[in-house]
C-alpha cells in the first residue's frame, strides 16, 4: 500500500516544480555541508580547468535526498555554464538509448546518469569503452548481415549517482576517476540551508522556527525544504505568514511529524514490533504482514532512519526494538534490556 510521506527522502513530482528547483544552489560557493566532498571537487575542477581538459568521471553515492543531483547541476554550471544531459539507469533499456545520448555530446559536456546501479548489464558493458577510450562499437544491423561500426566520441564527463553503491559492479566502479560519498547533514547545516531557502521564498521567520524544522528533517535537505514549504502553507492560511516555533509545531503536528522526524508509518512499525512481537526479534516478512505493507517499503523506506537513530537493530533472529524506541512511544520498557551487547558478528547492517 503506497503512502504519500512528507518526510520521505525519495524524489517526488512536487520536488521538480519551479519553487523547489529555485531552492537548489547553482554554484559551489552556495553549497552547504559535504565539505570533504566539496573541497576535493573544487581542486579537481580547478585542475581540469587549468589543463583545459574535461573532468574525470565522477561517482556520487549516498542515501536519497542529500544533493547528488544538485551537485551534478552545480558541476555542470561551473564547468560548462549550462545544465548536464540527464537520464537514469531504468530509462536506458538498450544500447541505442545510450548511443543517442553519447553521439550528441560536445567536448567537455556533462552526462548525468541517476540510479546508475540499475543500468542493464548490456548497456553497462556498452558504456565501458565510452568511459575509457571515448569510443563505442555499435551494431547497426542484426543477424548474419549485421555489422559493427566504431564511433569516436568527444571527451565528456560522466557523473553517476547511486543510493546503492554495493550493487555496482567492480568494473563500473573502477572506471570512475572520483568517488564521493554523501553523508547526512547536521542540524546546523540544515538550519543554514533553510535560512537560504526562506530568503529565496521571501518567508519571514522568528528565532528557533527554522531550527525546529531542521531538527525534524532526518538529516536530509530534500526533507527540510519540503517541510519548509508545508509549514509556509500552514502559516499563510492559518496565521499571518510568519514562521514561529509555535506555528512550526502546529504545522508539523498536522503533518504527523513528531519531534524526531518520525511519521505515522514509522511509529506504526515500532508499535507492531513492540506490541505484537514483544519488541522482537521479528522477521521482516512477519512485520510486513502485520502492518499490511510491502516488505520493500519497510526495508527501503522505513527502516533506514530507524536504524540510523538507534531505535531498531537487525540481528540474525530478526528486527529488535531498543529501549529508546519504547521511551519515544511512551511505552513501558521491557524488564530486561531489549538490546544487550552483541557478540562479534551478531549485528547485521
Amino acid at each position: 500500500m503506497a503512502r504519500e510521506r512528507v518526510i520521505s527522502a525519495e524524489q517526488k513530482r512536487t520536488d521538480d516544480d519551479a519553487t523547489a528547483f529555485s531552492l537548489r544552489p547553482q554554484r559551489l560557493a552556495e553549497m552547504v555541508g559535504q565539505r570533504a566532498v566539496i573541497d576535493k571537487l573544487e581542486i579537481a575542477m580547478r585542475a581540469a580547468g587549468q589543463r583545459n581538459e574535461p573532468l574525470e568521471h565522477i561517482l556520487l553515492d549516498g542515501p536519497p535526498g542529500l544533493g547528488k543531483t544538485t551537485l551534478a547541476f552545480v558541476i555542470a554550471n561551473e564547468m560548462r555554464g549550462r545544465p548536464p544531459r540527464i537520464t537514469s539507469g531504468p530509462a536506458l533499456g538498450k544500447q541505442a538509448d545510450l548511443m543517442a545520448l553519447l553521439t550528441n555530446l560536445e567536448t567537455g559536456d556533462i552526462l548525468f546518469i541517476d540510479e546508475i546501479h540499475r543500468l542493464p548489464r548490456v548497456v553497462e558493458e556498452f558504456l565501458y569503452p565510452a568511459m575509457e577510450d571515448f569510443r563505442v562499437d555499435f551494431t547497426i544491423e542484426g543477424g548474419i548481415g549485421g555489422r559493427t561500426v566504431n564511433f569516436a566520441l568527444r571527451r565528456f564527463t560522466l557523473i553517476g549517482a547511486t543510493t546503492r553503491a554495493g550493487m555496482l559492479s567492480s568494473a563500473m566502479r573502477d572506471r570512475f576517476g572520483h568517488h564521493f560519498h554523501m553523508d547526512f547533514y547536521g542540524q546546523a547545516e540544515l538550519s543554514e540551508i533553510l535560512r537560504r531557502s526562506s530568503t529565496r521564498l521571501e518567508l519571514k521567520h522568528r528565532d528557533g522556527a527554522l531550527d525546529l524544522i531542521a531538527h525534524r528533517s532526518r538529516g536530509t535537505p530534500r526533507v527540510a525544504n519540503r517541510l519548509l514549504r508545508r509549514v509556509r502553507d500552514y502559516a499563510q492560511v492559518k496565521c499571518d505568514g510568519v514562521l514561529t516555533p509555535e506555528v512550526v509545531s502546529r504545522a508539523l503536528e498536522i503533518q504527523q511529524v513528531d519531534a524526531l522526524g518520525l511519521d505515522e508509518l514509522d511509529r506504526g512499525y515500532l508499535r507492531a514490533l513492540i506490541n505484537v512481537y514483544g519488541g522482537g526479534p521479528a522477521g521482516i516478512e512477519a512485520l510486513a504482514a502485520t502492518m499490511g505493507e510491502d516488505r520493500d517499503t519497510l526495508e527501503d523506506v522505513v527502516e533506514p532512519y530507524l536504524l540510523q537513530i538507534g531505535f531498531v537493530v537487525r540481528t540474525r533472529q530478526g528486527r529488535q526494538a531498543t529501549r529508546p524506541a519504547y521511551e519515544h512511544l511512551h511505552l513501558p520498557p521491557p524488564t530486561t534490556d531489549p538490546h544487550p551487547p552483541a557478540s562479534d558478528g551478531e549485528l547485521l547492517f
